[in-house]
Protein backbone atom coordinates (compact mmCIF):
# COMPACT_ATOMS: atom_id res chain seq x y z
CA UNK A 1 0.00 0.00 0.00
CA UNK A 2 2.89 2.49 0.83
CA UNK A 3 4.33 1.61 -2.51
CA UNK A 4 0.97 2.55 -4.11
CA UNK A 5 1.29 5.81 -2.00
CA UNK A 6 4.62 6.18 -3.41
CA UNK A 7 3.61 5.40 -7.25
CA UNK A 8 0.85 8.01 -7.33
CA UNK A 9 2.68 10.93 -5.32
CA UNK A 10 5.33 10.65 -7.97
CA UNK A 11 3.31 9.85 -10.83
CA UNK A 12 1.73 13.29 -10.07
CA UNK A 13 4.86 14.99 -9.25
CA UNK A 14 5.99 13.76 -12.89
CA UNK A 15 3.30 14.88 -14.50
CA UNK A 16 3.10 18.05 -13.31
CA UNK A 17 6.54 18.09 -13.89
CA UNK A 18 5.32 18.53 -17.53
CA UNK A 19 3.30 21.70 -16.90
CA UNK A 20 6.06 24.06 -16.27
CA UNK A 21 5.98 27.36 -16.15
CA UNK A 22 6.49 30.27 -18.66
CA UNK A 23 7.39 33.54 -18.58
CA UNK A 24 3.50 35.19 -18.01
CA UNK A 25 2.74 32.78 -15.47
CA UNK A 26 5.46 31.51 -13.27
CA UNK A 27 2.92 29.90 -10.29
CA UNK A 28 1.32 27.41 -12.34
CA UNK A 29 3.55 24.75 -11.55
CA UNK A 30 2.51 24.84 -7.82
CA UNK A 31 -1.17 23.80 -8.87
CA UNK A 32 -2.36 20.16 -9.20
CA UNK A 33 -2.48 19.36 -12.90
CA UNK A 34 -6.60 19.47 -12.71
CA UNK A 35 -6.99 22.74 -10.79
CA UNK A 36 -3.76 24.09 -13.77
CA UNK A 37 -6.36 23.06 -16.63
CA UNK A 38 -9.26 24.23 -15.05
CA UNK A 39 -7.21 27.53 -14.01
CA UNK A 40 -5.67 28.20 -17.28
CA UNK A 41 -8.77 27.37 -19.17
CA UNK A 42 -10.76 30.06 -16.74
CA UNK A 43 -7.98 32.24 -17.38
CA UNK A 44 -7.97 32.24 -20.97
CA UNK A 45 -11.78 32.53 -21.09
CA UNK A 46 -12.00 35.45 -19.11
CA UNK A 47 -8.91 37.34 -21.43
CA UNK A 48 -11.01 36.70 -24.39
CA UNK A 49 -13.76 37.78 -23.02
CA UNK A 50 -12.02 41.18 -22.02
CA UNK A 51 -10.45 41.25 -25.26
CA UNK A 52 -12.65 40.44 -28.11
CA UNK A 53 -16.27 40.92 -26.64
CA UNK A 54 -15.84 43.95 -23.89
CA UNK A 55 -12.80 46.48 -24.70
CA UNK A 56 -15.25 49.27 -23.93
CA UNK A 57 -15.64 48.12 -20.53
CA UNK A 58 -11.74 47.72 -20.33
CA UNK A 59 -11.10 51.29 -20.75
CA UNK A 60 -13.79 52.26 -18.81
CA UNK A 61 -12.38 50.67 -16.10
CA UNK A 62 -9.03 51.77 -16.62
CA UNK A 63 -10.04 55.52 -17.24
CA UNK A 64 -11.44 54.57 -13.21
CA UNK A 65 -8.80 53.66 -11.78
CA UNK A 66 -6.43 56.44 -13.00
CA UNK A 67 -8.73 58.68 -12.06
CA UNK A 68 -9.68 57.16 -8.66
CA UNK A 69 -5.52 57.17 -8.66
CA UNK A 70 -5.43 60.13 -8.49
CA UNK A 71 -7.03 60.75 -5.65
CA UNK A 72 -7.10 59.56 -2.54
CA UNK A 73 -7.30 60.29 1.52
CA UNK A 74 -4.17 61.70 2.34
CA UNK A 75 -5.07 64.09 -1.20
CA UNK A 76 -8.61 64.83 -0.01
CA UNK A 77 -7.48 65.68 4.04
CA UNK A 78 -5.07 67.93 2.48
CA UNK A 79 -7.87 69.64 0.55
CA UNK A 80 -9.73 69.42 3.96
CA UNK A 81 -7.25 71.50 5.80
CA UNK A 82 -6.52 74.39 2.95
CA UNK A 83 -10.65 75.14 2.80
CA UNK A 84 -12.18 73.38 5.48
CA UNK A 85 -14.31 71.17 3.15
CA UNK A 86 -15.57 74.26 1.46
CA UNK A 87 -15.43 72.44 -2.06
CA UNK A 88 -17.03 75.67 -3.41
CA UNK A 89 -19.14 78.72 -2.62
CA UNK A 90 -22.63 78.05 -2.54
CA UNK A 91 -24.26 79.82 -5.14
CA UNK A 92 -26.34 82.78 -4.27
CA UNK A 93 -29.48 82.56 -6.58
CA UNK A 94 -31.64 79.07 -7.59
CA UNK A 95 -30.74 78.13 -10.69
CA UNK A 96 -33.39 78.60 -13.70
CA UNK A 97 -35.74 75.18 -14.15
CA UNK A 98 -35.03 75.45 -18.04
CA UNK A 99 -30.93 75.02 -17.52
CA UNK A 100 -30.88 73.09 -14.35
CA UNK A 101 -29.89 69.57 -14.17
CA UNK A 102 -31.51 66.48 -12.84
CA UNK A 103 -30.51 65.19 -10.17
CA UNK A 104 -29.03 61.87 -10.64
CA UNK A 105 -30.76 58.15 -9.80
CA UNK A 106 -30.05 56.83 -6.66
CA UNK A 107 -31.20 54.05 -4.68
CA UNK A 108 -31.25 54.00 -1.27
CA UNK A 109 -32.48 51.80 1.92
CA UNK A 110 -34.33 53.03 5.25
CA UNK A 111 -33.52 51.67 8.06
CA UNK A 112 -36.56 49.00 8.77
CA UNK A 113 -34.85 47.65 5.04
CA UNK A 114 -37.13 49.42 2.70
CA UNK A 115 -35.74 50.52 -0.89
CA UNK A 116 -36.90 53.48 -2.96
CA UNK A 117 -35.08 55.63 -5.96
CA UNK A 118 -34.02 59.30 -5.29
CA UNK A 119 -35.20 61.40 -6.16
CA UNK A 120 -38.96 61.26 -5.83
CA UNK A 121 -40.80 62.85 -9.05
CA UNK A 122 -43.28 62.31 -11.08
CA UNK A 123 -42.35 61.62 -14.49
CA UNK A 124 -41.84 58.19 -14.45
CA UNK A 125 -39.83 56.73 -11.44
CA UNK A 126 -42.18 57.93 -8.63
CA UNK A 127 -41.78 55.61 -5.39
CA UNK A 128 -45.24 56.60 -4.27
CA UNK A 129 -48.20 54.89 -5.25
CA UNK A 130 -50.47 57.02 -7.40
CA UNK A 131 -47.71 59.97 -6.89
CA UNK A 132 -48.11 63.06 -9.04
CA UNK A 133 -47.23 66.21 -8.80
CA UNK A 134 -49.21 68.18 -6.77
CA UNK A 135 -48.30 65.20 -3.97
CA UNK A 136 -44.81 65.81 -4.25
CA UNK A 137 -42.97 68.44 -1.91
CA UNK A 138 -41.73 71.79 -3.92
CA UNK A 139 -38.71 71.50 -2.18
CA UNK A 140 -36.49 68.94 -1.23
CA UNK A 141 -33.08 69.25 0.43
CA UNK A 142 -30.88 66.29 -0.21
CA UNK A 143 -28.08 66.09 2.25
CA UNK A 144 -24.77 63.84 1.25
CA UNK A 145 -21.91 62.27 3.32
CA UNK A 146 -19.60 59.43 2.37
CA UNK A 147 -17.87 59.71 5.75
CA UNK A 148 -18.59 60.00 9.39
CA UNK A 149 -16.60 63.29 9.51
CA UNK A 150 -18.93 65.40 7.64
CA UNK A 151 -21.82 64.60 9.90
CA UNK A 152 -21.07 67.84 11.73
CA UNK A 153 -21.05 69.98 8.38
CA UNK A 154 -24.76 68.38 7.15
CA UNK A 155 -25.89 69.52 10.55
CA UNK A 156 -24.96 73.06 9.31
CA UNK A 157 -27.52 73.05 7.13
CA UNK A 158 -30.10 71.24 7.79
CA UNK A 159 -30.60 72.56 11.48
CA UNK A 160 -31.77 76.18 10.25
CA UNK A 161 -33.31 74.44 7.35
CA UNK A 162 -36.10 72.36 9.62
CA UNK A 163 -35.97 75.50 12.17
CA UNK A 164 -37.40 77.80 9.13
CA UNK A 165 -39.69 75.54 7.63
CA UNK A 166 -40.91 73.83 10.59
CA UNK A 167 -44.43 74.60 9.50
CA UNK A 168 -44.28 73.85 6.39
CA UNK A 169 -45.60 70.78 4.56
CA UNK A 170 -44.07 71.77 1.15
CA UNK A 171 -40.63 70.84 1.75
CA UNK A 172 -38.57 67.59 3.17
CA UNK A 173 -35.22 67.03 4.07
CA UNK A 174 -33.18 63.81 2.93
CA UNK A 175 -29.38 62.78 5.07
CA UNK A 176 -27.95 59.81 2.56
CA UNK A 177 -25.32 58.16 4.08
CA UNK A 178 -23.22 55.93 1.40
CA UNK A 179 -21.60 53.05 2.83
CA UNK A 180 -18.89 51.61 -0.04
CA UNK A 181 -17.21 49.45 2.05
CA UNK A 182 -16.86 45.71 0.43
CA UNK A 183 -18.25 43.45 3.83
CA UNK A 184 -20.67 45.99 4.43
CA UNK A 185 -22.29 45.66 1.59
CA UNK A 186 -23.01 42.22 1.58
CA UNK A 187 -26.64 41.10 2.98
CA UNK A 188 -26.19 39.66 6.48
CA UNK A 189 -24.04 42.05 6.99
CA UNK A 190 -25.98 44.84 5.44
CA UNK A 191 -29.06 44.19 7.16
CA UNK A 192 -27.26 43.75 10.99
CA UNK A 193 -26.20 46.84 10.43
CA UNK A 194 -29.49 48.71 9.46
CA UNK A 195 -30.56 46.74 12.24
CA UNK A 196 -28.58 48.73 14.76
CA UNK A 197 -29.23 51.74 13.04
CA UNK A 198 -32.54 51.76 13.04
CA UNK A 199 -33.95 54.09 15.84
CA UNK A 200 -37.05 53.80 17.98
CA UNK A 201 -40.02 55.89 17.14
CA UNK A 202 -41.08 58.80 18.51
CA UNK A 203 -44.35 61.11 18.79
CA UNK A 204 -43.19 62.92 15.94
CA UNK A 205 -44.03 66.88 15.51
CA UNK A 206 -46.54 67.20 12.55
CA UNK A 207 -45.25 70.59 11.95
CA UNK A 208 -41.55 69.48 11.41
CA UNK A 209 -39.84 69.08 8.51
CA UNK A 210 -40.36 65.44 6.92
CA UNK A 211 -36.53 64.10 8.21
CA UNK A 212 -35.42 61.06 6.65
CA UNK A 213 -32.55 59.38 6.90
CA UNK A 214 -31.97 56.71 4.20
CA UNK A 215 -28.61 54.40 3.43
CA UNK A 216 -27.05 54.23 0.08
CA UNK A 217 -24.78 50.51 0.01
CA UNK A 218 -22.21 49.67 -2.61
CA UNK A 219 -19.95 51.39 -5.25
CA UNK A 220 -20.78 55.35 -5.70
CA UNK A 221 -18.21 56.61 -8.21
CA UNK A 222 -20.12 56.91 -11.43
CA UNK A 223 -23.31 58.95 -8.98
CA UNK A 224 -20.00 60.65 -7.65
CA UNK A 225 -19.23 61.62 -11.10
CA UNK A 226 -22.73 63.34 -12.21
CA UNK A 227 -22.39 65.73 -9.72
CA UNK A 228 -18.42 66.26 -9.59
CA UNK A 229 -17.92 65.18 -6.02
CA UNK A 230 -14.16 64.36 -5.56
CA UNK A 231 -13.62 65.02 -1.69
CA UNK A 232 -15.24 62.33 0.27
CA UNK A 233 -14.58 64.05 3.44
CA UNK A 234 -17.00 67.38 2.94
CA UNK A 235 -20.66 67.00 2.87
CA UNK A 236 -22.59 68.59 0.03
CA UNK A 237 -26.30 69.59 -0.05
CA UNK A 238 -28.39 69.85 -3.21
CA UNK A 239 -31.79 71.75 -2.93
CA UNK A 240 -34.35 70.30 -5.81
CA UNK A 241 -37.48 70.96 -6.94
CA UNK A 242 -40.68 68.48 -7.60
CA UNK A 243 -39.52 67.54 -10.97
CA UNK A 244 -36.20 66.46 -9.57
CA UNK A 245 -33.81 69.59 -10.82
CA UNK A 246 -31.10 70.38 -9.04
CA UNK A 247 -31.70 74.55 -8.44
CA UNK A 248 -29.25 74.93 -5.44
CA UNK A 249 -26.29 74.16 -4.24
CA UNK A 250 -23.48 74.48 -1.24
CA UNK A 251 -20.94 72.44 0.35
CA UNK A 252 -18.66 71.97 3.63
CA UNK A 253 -19.64 73.96 6.84
CA UNK A 254 -21.89 76.57 6.18
CA UNK A 255 -21.23 80.42 7.09
CA UNK A 256 -24.19 82.37 7.73
CA UNK A 257 -24.42 83.77 4.73
CA UNK A 258 -24.64 80.42 2.88
CA UNK A 259 -27.28 79.71 5.56
CA UNK A 260 -29.91 82.26 4.47
CA UNK A 261 -29.22 81.71 0.89
CA UNK A 262 -30.36 78.08 1.35
CA UNK A 263 -33.43 79.95 2.99
CA UNK A 264 -34.24 82.62 0.76
CA UNK A 265 -33.93 79.95 -2.41
CA UNK A 266 -36.11 77.40 -0.52
CA UNK A 267 -38.81 79.90 -0.10
CA UNK A 268 -38.56 81.28 -3.65
CA UNK A 269 -39.14 77.67 -4.82
CA UNK A 270 -42.23 77.17 -2.33
CA UNK A 271 -43.42 80.36 -4.64
CA UNK A 272 -43.18 79.00 -8.01
CA UNK A 273 -46.04 77.45 -10.06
Amino acid sequence: MQGLKRITRSSISASSQTLRPNENNKNLHLLPPSQHFLAQRTSNRFFDFYKLGNKAAVEKERARLADELNRGYFADMDDLKKHGGKVSESNKILFPAMVAVKFPDLEVTYSDGKAVKLPLRPNGNENVADANVSDLPKASLYCLSFRASAQGMIDSWNVPFVDAFSGSKEVQLFEVSFIDQWLLCRTPIKQLLLRIMKKPKHDENKDAVKRQIVYSFGDHYYFRKELRILNLLTGYVFLLDKFGRIRWQGSGVATQEEASSLLSCTSLLLEEK
